[in-house]
């Protein structure tokens, strides 16, 4: 029965592909409705015999695949049961029996047949309404086949009797709503309008969530059938006109961030501007360099007035000292934080130039106590981690120019930079700073790292341990000593020509 089944429907494929079947999942035929709902599960495969011959090894795996989806057949015809027990068609109050049979078959062959009213059906479907033309006495017979999934199709015939769709659709999820889409668009086979503004209207008044709202947007960017199909993805796009531009909304953003009053807040929402930013995609907008070095220069002059205030303050109260301190440390940690996603963005080179250029900061650090001010070593700790990890890429001048105006200082601060802020990794920072040192010149190598030889005695863990930089440069000035040698000889390079 299953062989002859398979053999009319290849059949049938070959009628429509040359033409003699008008449409490639539903036909008609003049029918009298024997039973009003009737779900029938396709044959069971007969069972296998003991003969070991190639045709019965076949049998056998396609049994066990058989077995395997009886579970998934049971549960489907639960789901439509429960769907049809409510069904208005099956409901004594209309009265008279369906006069057209309407039957919904799976691709494996599961089926269903319902006696529906051709009047619901014409005045609910274009399609229908075409195709049922004929009245009087005579019933008609409707096969869709080859679903992808006879639960939403049955569901959507359910639908057409329904004079509140919004109300029917309530609770269901987006996913079983995406379905009901599909069966009342695909190939705008059905026609069922009402059906597909009320699942619209849903989707767009629901919450999605991500998985979800991946699958709205992926469906509705094929359904072109309504307006309604724009206002839904209005939640996740915007017409350019209408919008601030992207650079506006991080500048926004990024200010009242270095503004905020409530440091909880303050560091929570720097922990999530940091890590959406790094998320972004390559091609997509992204904070411009010119915005980031505006605030840059804004905390640069945050710190200034600050350190100055420090400096030339008389009242020397305890919660001056502490206002004075909370200050400095709030405007080093917006500069930190600015500068790191200047080296994220790979965007850091032009401020480790202005960074050095800062003398006038620098003499202001060196006036005040050091408690006050380590957090602004921290800066500079920050770039030489980027420049040892090869983050950042600046010219050598540069990075001895920043050695000259800040080394002193992150000599100095070291110490309470360890004690006082958990954040700093130690090895981290003498790692970045070795490293650093050790791009310069030889003869600026040399110098840098005798003064750190005599600091180092007299400080301590106060000072940082950077003597993995030291052996290298002991190694590179008296062991490996590299002599350039000229290369006299030269590259001879000859031309021949060949006619044509």
């Amino acid at each position: 029965m299953a062989a002859d089944n398979i053999l009319k429907s290849r059949q049938v494929s070959t009628m429509i592909k040359q033409g003699f079947i008008s449409d490639p999942t539903i036909t008609f035929s003049p029918s009298r409705p024997h039973s009003r709902v009737s779900l029938s599960p396709p044959p069971a495969s007969a069972s296998p015999s003991k003969s070991p011959t190639l045709f019965e090894m076949m049998s056998e795996e396609q049994n066990r695949e058989s077995r395997h989806s009886d579970a998934a057949r049971r549960r489907l015809q639960d789901q439509v049961s429960k769907v049809l027990a409510d069904a208005p068609f099956l409901d004594p109050a209309w009265g008279e029996f369906g006069d057209v049979k309407l039957t919904v078959v799976s691709r494996d062959g599961f089926k269903v047949s319902m006696d529906v009213h051709r009047r619901v059906l014409v005045e609910q479907s274009r399609f229908f309404a075409e195709k049922l033309r004929r009245d009087g006495a005579v019933s008609h017979s409707v096969e869709i086949c080859d679903c992808d999934d006879v639960e939403i199709y049955v569901e959507t015939v359910v639908l057409m009797y329904c004079d509140d769709l919004r109300k029917r659709l309530m609770g269901e999820e987006v996913s079983k709503v995406l379905g009901l889409l599909k069966v009342t668009e695909v190939s705008a086979a059905i026609m069922f309008d009402a059906g597909i503004i009320s699942c619209l209207e849903y989707l767009e008044a629901v919450p999605w969530s991500e998985d979800e709202e991946e699958k709205v947007v992926s469906h509705l960017g094929k359904l072109q059938l309504h307006d309604s199909v724009a206002e839904v993805l209005q939640r996740v796009s915007a017409e350019p006109s209408t919008s601030m531009r992207p650079d506006d909304i991080f500048l926004r953003l990024l200010t009242g961030v270095l503004q905020a009053k409530d440091d909880k807040a303050r560091r929570e929402m720097k922990t999530l501007i940091s890590r959406l930013l790094r998320d972004e995609a390559p091609d997509r907008h992204d904070v411009s360099k010119d915005t980031l070095y505006h605030l840059c220069h804004r905390c640069l002059s945050s710190l200034v007035l600050c350190l100055s205030e420090a400096t030339t303050s008389v009242d020397d109260s305890r919660r001056d000292r502490g206002a004075i301190m909370s200050e400095i440390a709030r405007e080093a940690d917006n500069m930190q934080w600015i500068v790191n996603i200047l080296i994220d963005k790979k965007m850091g080179e032009d401020f480790v130039k202005i960074w050095a250029d800062q003398k006038e900061l620098a003499v202001l650090h060196s006036k005040i106590p050091t408690m006050y001010r380590h957090e602004i070593s921290k800066i500079t700790a920050q770039l030489c981690i980027a420049i040892g990890r090869g983050h950042l890429l600046v010219p050598r001048g540069t990075r001895f120019s920043l050695l000259s105006t800040w080394l002193e200082a992150l000599y100095e601060d070291f110490g309470w930079m360890r004690r006082a802020c958990r954040s700093v990794d130690k090895k981290l920072v003498e790692d970045g700073l070795s490293q650093t040192i050790l791009t310069l010149p030889l003869p600026q190598q040399q110098a840098i790292l005798l003064n750190w030889f005599d600091r180092f005695l007299n400080k301590g863990d106060d000072c940082p341990n950077i003597q993995r930089a030291f052996e290298v440069w002991w190694r590179r000035a008296f062991i490996r000593q590299y002599v350039s040698e000229q290369d006299h000889s030269q590259l001879q390079i000859t031309i021949c020509d060949y006619p044509n």
